[in-house]
């Protein structure tokens, strides 16, 4: 397991650790809802170091991750990024990254396990191009900042002359002492946020300051667990948990910010054109309201049904501690999807009743 950069920092601060991908996280400091709590009032820090990070260096650079993902990279200006897809020939999802556009290189931001994959596909396809691929992980840490006073926070750092008003906007310091920073608006759990590319070296001393400034404004430190519980609330979804290599784009709402329909040929795009032109994909994500005495959560494949016949499955659930009751996030098909639907769970004979609900979700 490939440990964090801060591991021995956030041990000594109580960090309970789990895995995911084969990478370590921290799971909590020993009080999740307290975390939960603080991150949707205020601020919390958490250490995103274990997800992976690759650059695009050369000239040719733009030409080629255009070929290879859903969105226009073409369109970004330096300074600006977008959220964008890797799909299979066939369409399906392969990943999901967060593209920004810096000076002289992209910087690409992925769930945690799939630097190899990537890094692999994009080589495959150089040729005579200028383009480098490089894995940046070992030299830049990832900590985010979540919350409605996550903008407060990062000021008190005193780093940035200005920040990224816009979202997926990116800005640029060069430090004496901690190097070159950077800061893009990326708002993870349906809050303000923002995410920090530190300087590995520097990354210890950025943590503490950063931690010390949410804490003056009633946040702090937060543990992954916590900000997957905001990130659920927010109905969005996360590859691996609620989409995955079977699911095509906009079947995941990714056609809302993640797909040019517009731009050149890209891998996959035949596919996601051709649900395009003919109206609508066959199901699609949804928020699912479940009983609120259910004793026990539903497991990811649970299946839905609809006068008998089955129309969905549940892909993760959450005893809420936002909206105080069970929820859920599935794929329903679109003749029962609409707001106020109700589904069988489980069973066609259940009595236990799911109902679909707008994303993200709102007080029950």
């Amino acid at each position: 397991m490939t440990t964090l950069a801060l591991h021995e920092v956030h041990a000594a601060l109580g960090a309970k650790f789990a895995e995911e991908r084969g990478c370590e996280v921290v799971a909590d400091y020993g009080d999740p809802l307290g975390e939960h709590a603080a991150l949707r009032s205020s601020a919390g820090v958490v250490d995103l170091g274990f997800r992976g990070r690759i650059c695009l260096l050369g000239e040719d650079r733009v030409r080629l991750l255009n070929g290879q993902v859903t969105n226009d990279v073409k369109a970004l200006s330096q300074g600006r990024g977008c959220h964008a897809a890797f799909c299979s020939p066939k369409g399906r999802l392969v990943a999901d990254v967060h593209i920004f556009a810096l000076e002289q290189e992209l910087l690409l931001d992925f769930e945690p396990g799939l630097t190899v994959p990537l890094v692999e596909r994009l080589e495959h396809h150089i040729v005579a191009e200028d383009v480098q691929v490089v894995d940046v992980a070992p030299h830049y840490g990832l900590l985010t900042v979540q919350g409605p006073r996550a903008e407060e926070t990062v000021r008190l750092l005193e780093l940035f002359s200005a920040l990224p008003t816009d979202p997926w906007a990116v800005a640029q310091c060069s430090d004496p002492t901690r190097g070159d920073l950077y800061v893009a608006n990326r708002a993870r759990a349906g809050f303000a946020g923002f995410d920090l590319f530190v300087p590995t070296d520097a990354l210890g001393a950025v943590t503490d300051k950063l931690v010390a400034a949410a804490r003056s404004l009633g946040g702090g430190l937060a543990g992954f667990t916590a900000l997957e519980w905001a990130r659920f609330e927010a109905g969005i979804p996360r590859f691996g948990v609620e989409m995955d290599e079977t699911h095509l784009p906009p079947e995941a709402g990714l056609d809302r910010d993640a797909i040019s329909y517009t731009k050149g040929c890209y891998t996959g795009q035949e596919t996601i054109a051709r649900v395009r032109t003919y109206g609508s994909v066959t199901k699609a994500l949804r928020g699912l309201r479940l009983p609120a005495d259910l004793v026990e959560l539903p497991g990811r494949g649970t299946k839905l049904f609809r006068d008998g016949r089955e129309v969905g499955q549940v892909m993760s659930a959450l005893r809420s501690p936002a909206f105080g009751r069970p929820l859920a996030l599935g794929y329903v098909r679109k003749e029962c999807n609409q707001r106020g639907s109700e589904l069988r769970l489980g069973d066609p004979a259940s009595s236990m009743v799911a109902t679909v609900t707008d994303l993200p979700f709102t007080t029950p």
